[in-house]
């Protein structure tokens, strides 16, 4: 493939053709230059180099290699230094083009191993049969260029695409955009799209509902776009996954609502998340008592008008009047806030089926909550465990009277 596109920083090879180094600078007109050379090959720059060059780099420097035939020799000698150059002068992943027209093999698998991460196009002039004919000196040679992220993206979107299944989902759309900037024009809105689906789960981990609904939205009408050509045989199941999430998350910010049950649902298929995903019920259960609670503000809402942040005393059960006036005042706003428990017995004293229940399976949750209590999250020094969780996780599914299956599930990504 050839391109006539210039080069915003060129790292070339210089070992016995200076003509061929200059046919590649004039070509690709690069703003940073960088010459990896040998010790004894220096003079050379300013003597057949510098003088034939159409338009100089704003920059340029040189990596020396004490023996230009060693690979140990030559990638000792290119890293750190080249980085830290490519760093020095604010050079972008996909930035970079490589020629190695003139390295040594030792050399040349030293460029490629340290020009990876941010070089997209590697360039060569040689006598193949293949690329456009260029005279260079009193030869013709073949102009050849290339992107090695063509093919090493389907890898790498793999590794990415198991970072992101273990809900690392902020690392994951970081590398899906540096792939985006490494690979060729073609293929770049795909992984723009599926750093965009990244973003917007990394989003609604944290509850930010509006971001990842508008994340997610945009990255499903590009994915299917980019599905209609081909794609990867995993996808029509991501896409299926998306757009109930896309329609979960449109119940939530469309929900005009003070108390929304749909946040409660969520809350809950959070707490198995962090449970069964991360492995981390330490972390579940204040999230699972959560999901309790707005499972509890939603039915005392919805049907009774009751704001448990802000209660009036006669909204209450009789019984609930004087403890709720005695123990439940906020010194700070004045107002009168039902604690979890409380919220429960107002329901029960009201007549309604959650709190009843509540009532019913007290006995088997006080030790459950207890636990959470005196977990490191709660207010004590004893890790949760993972069946105290998987036991209170079970009942607050009866309390609620929810099934499995419409609580939101985050997509596996199969690339």
């Amino acid at each position: 493939m050839v391109s006539t596109a210039s080069a915003k920083a060129l790292f070339i090879a210089l070992v016995d053709s200076p003509a061929a180094a200059v046919c590649a600078i004039n070509r690709l007109t690069p703003e940073f230059l960088c010459f990896f050379l040998p010790d004894s090959r220096k003079p050379i720059i300013e003597s057949e180099v510098q003088p034939h060059i159409t338009q100089m780099p704003k920059r340029w420097d040189w990596v020396l290699v004490p023996d230009p035939h060693s690979f140990p020799s030559s990638y000792q000698a290119v890293t750190p230094s080249f980085p830290e150059l490519l760093q020095a002068w604010h050079i972008q992943p996909g930035e970079l083009v490589v020629d190695f027209s003139d390295a040594t093999p030792a050399m040349a698998a030293a460029m490629a191993l340290v020009s990876r991460p941010f070089s997209s196009r590697v360039v060569q002039l040689g006598p193949t049969v293949e690329g456009e004919p260029i005279t260079v000196g009193n030869q013709t040679r073949r102009w050849q260029e290339g992107n090695l992220w063509n093919e090493e993206a389907l890898q790498v979107r793999r590794e990415v695409a198991d970072a992101f299944n273990q809900g690392a989902y902020r690392n994951a759309a970081q590398r899906f955009r540096r792939i985006e900037s490494l690979i060729s024009g073609g293929q770049k809105p795909f992984y723009h799209a599926l750093a965009d689906l990244a973003d917007g789960y990394d989003a609604w981990e944290k509850f930010q509902y509006r971001p990842a609904w508008d994340k997610l939205k945009t990255a499903l009408k590009a994915i299917e776009l980019a599905s209609v050509w081909g794609g990867p045989p995993g996808l029509p199941a991501t896409l299926a996954t998306v757009k109930a999430n896309v329609r979960f998350l449109e119940s939530v910010v469309l929900d005009a609502s003070e108390v929304k049950l749909a946040v409660a649902h969520d809350l809950l298929a959070h707490a198995k998340r962090r449970a069964e995903r991360d492995h981390d019920p330490e972390a579940a259960m204040p999230i699972l008592l959560r999901a309790l609670e707005a499972y509890a503000q939603h039915q005392l809402w919805k049907h009774y008008r009751i704001k448990t942040w802000d209660v009036r005393i006669d909204q209450l059960p009789q019984a609930l009047r004087e403890p709720c006036r005695t123990c439940f005042l906020d010194d700070v706003d004045g107002r009168y806030k039902l604690p979890l428990y409380a919220q429960f017995r107002a329901l029960a004293g009201l007549g309604d089926r959650m709190g009843q229940t509540f009532l019913a399976e007290w006995a088997k949750m006080k030790p459950l909550l207890d636990a959470a209590q005196q977990g490191v999250l709660g207010h004590g020094f004893q890790p949760v465990k993972a069946e105290r969780f998987s036991q209170l996780y079970t009942i607050v599914l009866k309390l609620a009277n929810v099934h499995e299956t419409i609580l939101p599930v985050f997509p596996r990504l199969s690339l």
